[in-house]
């Protein structure tokens, strides 16, 4: 095989710009290339595909109740909507401000919210992607709120300043008519009465309008006579009025936690006032005070009594109390408690016209941080099983990762352990938020999440075809004795609140491996088992990283480890080198009192149960050294084919055998730039002071320093990055692959390690894995953050794995299922190289030919700004680094050239939430937590973006209205029934003339044209595409033919002008002219 003629690249010949920086010059006397690259720039486009969790600090919520359909505002001025599970949406207005109110028109696909900059905006959802239709800006007055009869075009705007201006929703315009405030109170009245807080109209008759004042006046506006019927006037605030369904009485709510019913022809007084939470004294006085009742709802049945639904009301003796929902039904009240504080809520009912039989059965309650469906056709009010992937937030998300085309089966079984742990006591009647239809997108390959969570909980969720729902959740804090009030809490110099906290992950999806870092400096390998366990003592591994740097010694002098490695059983150190049943048994003070050789949680000593799932393998916690607790894990990685986790941070490295329960190494960083092999070390006794346990045994490798030192070193010290297992060359050399560990430092160092793996599965158990340095292989600029392998052909050499086999399973069974995948790496012949290794850092990458370890490509990535995250990624057509800059860029880089494909500046780092969250994945799939309850994903893969039209779900589907209710023979006959009125007549530009242009401003929105470019796009968009061309090439021949057919009209006019002059002055003589 040819090799390449150019070992290296002169990175003063790069082109830097603020985010990216071309590729090395490629030579002109190349021969030719090795590897023939596959992607193209042509391959990848990036966009978002769907926003999965509980909106972030929602403030509003409409139910379509024909279509089936929900939708959510954000104070960020978002928008979700929700129809069956598994279907979702995403849009964004402009200007981020908060979204005050939302109306549907029902069954018409479309939407009205209502914006706190006083702008109202008219969505089309009857495209895949919503889109804004029109939108109206209000300049003289704020909206405070709206109101959209059924089946009504005219659509009401209540302000701050008590007036209420009319907007046709076809047009988006506003009408002449306008109700004013003082035409609405009483004449003689010298107060205002404050904002409009509620409009509707009798349910019985659209000609009245009934209009609700902040101040506590109610006032029944006759629309034809433009003039007040009624006014209802009451000493407190008013929050919410509701109708009964007859048009004959009201409710309203008020501020000092009272309900007032009245009746419509009877102004004078209400016909009821109660208190549902207040005491009531005996002496008959009124009750005390209580909360303001934020929301009222009166809902009818033919069968039975009313429903009357409200929030808030709460008495003020009931401090800390949490925020409650009241159910009124007849005689009975029902107070349900919510985990969080009411947004807002709305009573689902089975027919959409006011003027019936409401029939509710169900209520819709928006919490702060969580949705609740409460059933209330059964007994006790239960909550319906939310099917949306709403519970990422429930413990704060600390790490998250990112797996595409994963095996097959493990969904499935993940699925089928997960389900055992479902709550019980939901209702058992359907979803009932169950509009829209799902997408019929080609994407099938399997996508797990990954989420690890504050309080040491870890979830899988199956987020394939652009879905999310929640597999498996993991809890870690159980493997820990539970720290009481009595008991000494963790440190604070090591952890906060919250000593459980998922750090970070590795997970081999093939064995189902599972190894997770906490905040506690503490790592747990877990082992996936369809059998139920019962662990009597938790296997635990003590390690002891330290680290001095003035206090390293030179390379004659020796270092202080043993040169053994550890055996099966044998002691690497006194500090718990072997499992030790119980952390308490090493626990030791120095002579100062310092606390030293303790970990910073105590492993449970009792026995552990473990459900069918994660079980766990090994417990590895770091321990304190002279009063310095551990510094935690920067980087993790696990092999099952090797039996290895390894794990590093500031001090250095330590590889522990998770099957033989011991530790291999345990070296400092310093020490690995030095030595070249650790076995050729001599032992020699501790420093004067020092703790016994840092003397080395026979049979270990350990390393053990004090670990005090000055800020400006530990700011200074070479922390571990990057940590991958591969088969490789990692000597200059080398002619066979074998087991290594690659490392990558804080300061670009890549540094390998040679493993040797006894080969034989009966000796797996019985001989120790030995380790050697090979010493450093490369250097780049910045921290490393990624490193990968590729073979002679430009595939990706995946690291090596052992087929997964249930550990607690029959040994027979075991022994069956039980297999090690290597990987089939091409032998080396002398001078040539057959692997390339690719290096990406925070600043730069680099492509280095193995065994000679030349570096054949470089790139500057950035030079103004680092990179966050940095993957290689393989697509369908080949493999890439993709990369996400602190400046918002994300990149792909080709392989090997490095060859930039995609530059897009996309989002700038806002907040360490996104740095800790942002990944990629395979097949071009990424994601990263918009807010602390959100997942934003995205692809940057053009075949994605081309089908995610069709892959997206539609949320309108052509539904039929239900039939407007019977009015009766006699209700018809003597005038009892409904009715009904022409607005048009009142409200149309020939009626009540034109609005002030100064009141409001008209802003055509793009939703038409963008739901034709939308629809343009994916397999089935080609025939729009051809539409829109055909539309086009149309409107241009019809304008050709306009233009044609002017100026035939202007010859034929001009032949006949022509004529006339002919026939004027044919038989007149020369001199007669």
């Amino acid at each position: 095989m040819k090799k390449f003629n150019i070992r290296k690249v002169f990175d003063g010949l790069t082109a830097v710009s603020s985010s990216s920086s071309s590729a090395s010059p490629q030579p002109s006397n190349r021969e030719n290339d090795i590897i023939q690259e596959t992607l193209q720039s042509e391959h990848f486009q990036l966009c978002k595909t769907v926003r999965h969790g509980f909106p972030y600090q929602p403030s509003a919520m409409a139910f379509d109740p024909v279509q089936k359909i929900l939708v959510i505002g954000t104070q960020s001025g978002a928008l979700r909507l929700f129809g069956r599970a598994g279907l979702e949406c995403y849009c964004q207005h402009e200007g981020n401000s908060a979204v005050i109110q939302l109306q549907f028109l029902i069954n018409e696909g479309a939407l009205v919210s209502a914006l706190s900059d006083d702008s109202i905006h008219l969505w089309n959802l009857r495209q895949k992607i919503p889109a804004i239709l029109h939108s109206l800006k209000f300049n003289r007055e704020r909206i405070t709120f709206c109101h959209l009869p059924f089946q009504s075009k005219w659509l009401y705007i209540g302000t701050e300043r008590g007036n209420i201006h009319i907007v046709n929703v076809e047009s988006f315009t506003l009408s002449g008519y306008v109700i004013m405030w003082n035409k609405a109170i009483e004449l003689s009245s010298k107060n205002h009465p404050g904002p409009v807080v509620h409009i509707s109209d009798n349910p019985m008759d659209e000609g009245k309008l009934l209009i609700g004042f902040e101040c506590g006046i109610v006032v029944l506006w006759d629309l034809r006579s433009k003039k007040a019927d009624y006014r209802y006037s009451y000493d407190e605030a008013i929050h919410s009025v509701a109708w009964h369904h007859e048009g004959k009485q009201f409710v309203c709510s008020h501020s000092d936690g009272t309900l007032t019913t009245w009746n419509v022809r009877s102004p004078a007084k209400p016909a009821q006032i109660i208190t549902p939470h207040g005491k009531q004294p005996r002496d008959g006085r009124k009750p005390d005070p209580c909360k303001p009742i934020l929301k009222v709802e009166y809902k009818t049945a033919k069968a039975g009594e009313p429903f009357m639904v409200l929030s808030g009301g709460l008495s003020y003796d009931t401090v800390g109390r949490r925020a409650c929902l009241t159910v009124m039904h007849g005689k009975s009240t029902a107070v349900l408690e919510m985990d969080y504080p009411i947004v807002d809520f709305l009573t689902l009912c089975e027919t959409p016209y006011p003027n019936d039989y409401q029939e509710p059965y169900a209520v819709v309650v928006l919490l702060e941080k969580d949705l609740v469906v409460v059933d209330l056709a059964q007994t006790g009010y239960p909550s319906f099983e939310n099917p949306y992937p709403l519970s990422i937030h429930e413990s704060p998300v600390t790490c998250c990762e990112y797996f595409a085309d994963c095996p097959a089966e493990l969904i499935p079984a993940l699925y089928s352990v997960g389900s055992r742990q479902k709550r019980q006591g939901y209702s058992k009647k359907e979803w009932p938020i169950s509009g829209g239809n799902w997408g019929q997108g080609a994407q099938s390959y399997p996508e797990i999440i990954i989420t690890g969570h504050a309080d040491g909980s870890v979830k899988f969720w199956d987020a394939s075809a652009l879905m999310l729902q929640v597999l498996y959740k993991l809890k870690t804090a159980k493997v820990f004795e539970k720290v009481t009030a009595k008991e000494e809490k963790p440190s604070p110099d090591v952890v906060d609140e919250d000593p459980f906290a998922i750090h970070s992950l590795s997970w081999c999806p093939e064995s189902r491996v599972l190894c997770l870092a906490a905040v506690s400096a503490h790592v747990i390998v877990y082992r996936f088992s369809k059998h139920e366990v019962t662990t009597e003592t938790v296997q635990l591994l003590e390690v002891r990283m330290q680290c001095e740097l003035n206090d390293v010694d030179s390379l004659e002098g020796g270092g202080e480890q043993a040169s053994a490695v550890s055996t099966p059983g044998a002691s690497s150190s006194p500090q718990g080198s072997t499992p030790q049943p119980h952390p308490s048994s090493s626990s030791t003070s120095s002579s100062e009192g310092l606390r030293d050789n303790v970990p910073c949680l105590k492993v449970r000593s009792s026995p552990l149960k473990q459900s069918p799932g994660y079980q766990v393998e090994l417990v590895i916690q770091l321990l304190w050294v002279s009063g310095e607790p551990p510094q935690q894990i920067s980087s993790l990685a696990v092999n099952s084919a090797y039996g290895l986790v390894v794990l590093g941070n500031g001090n250095g490295v330590a590889v522990v055998d998770y099957l033989q329960k011991t530790l291999l190494l345990n070296v400092t960083t310093a020490e690995m730039h030095g030595l070249p092999d650790p076995h050729q070390r001599q032992p020699r006794s501790p420093r004067k002071g020092r703790h016994p346990s840092g003397d080395a045994r026979d049979g270990s490798f350990i390393h053990s320093r004090s670990s005090s030192m000055g800020s400006i070193d530990r700011e200074a010290r070479e922390v571990i990055s990057s940590l991958h297992f591969f088969e490789t060359l990692s000597r200059k050399n080398e002619l066979v692959p074998v087991p290594s560990l690659w490392l990558g430092t804080s300061l670009g160092t890549v540094l390998a390690i040679s493993l040797l793996v006894p080969s034989a599965s009966e000796l797996r158990l019985q001989q120790a894995v030995a380790v050697s340095f090979c010493g450093s292989v490369v250097r780049l600029k910045g921290g490393i953050l990624r490193m990968a392998v590729m073979d002679s052909t430009g595939s990706l050499v995946p690291p090596a794995c052992e087929s997964w086999y249930d550990p607690n399973a029959p040994e027979e069974e075991r022994e069956r299922t039980r297999s090690r995948r290597p990987t089939s790496p091409s032998s080396s012949q002398e001078n040539q190289d057959c692997q390339y290794a690719v290096v990406c850092s925070e600043k730069q990458a680099k492509v280095v030919a193995l065994p000679s370890q030349n570096c054949i490509y470089d790139h500057n990535i950035t030079e103004t700004s680092f990179v966050l995250r940095a993957d290689v990624v393989i697509m369908s057509a080949g493999i890439c680094v993709a990369c996400f800059c602190a400046n918002g860029h994300i990149m792909t880089l080709s392989l090997p050239s490095l060859r930039p494909l995609l530059d897009v500046n996309y989002l700038p780092l806002t907040d360490m939430r996104i740095a800790r969250t942002f990944c990629f994945s395979n097949l071009g799939q990424a994601l990263y937590l918009t807010s602390p309850m959100e997942i934003q994903r995205l692809t940057y893969s053009q075949e994605t973006c081309d089908n995610l039209q069709e892959m997206l779900g539609e949320l309108f589907t052509p539904v039929e209205t239900p039939e407007a209710p019977n009015r009766g023979f006699f209700k018809g006959l003597f005038g009892g029934g409904a009715q009904s009125l022409d607005r048009e007549d009142l409200f149309g530009e020939l009626a009540a003339g034109r609005a002030s242009r100064s009141l409001a401003q008209h802003i055509p929105g793009p939703g038409s044209m963008e739901g034709m470019k939308g629809a343009a796009s994916g397999v089935v968009g080609e025939l729009a595409r051809a539409r829109i061309a055909l539309d086009e090439r149309g409107q241009k021949l019809g304008e050709l033919e306009e233009r044609t057919a002017a100026m035939m009209a202007s010859a034929d006019a001009f032949s006949r002008h022509a004529h006339d002059v002919m026939l004027k002055y044919k038989d007149k003589k020369w001199y007669q002219l």
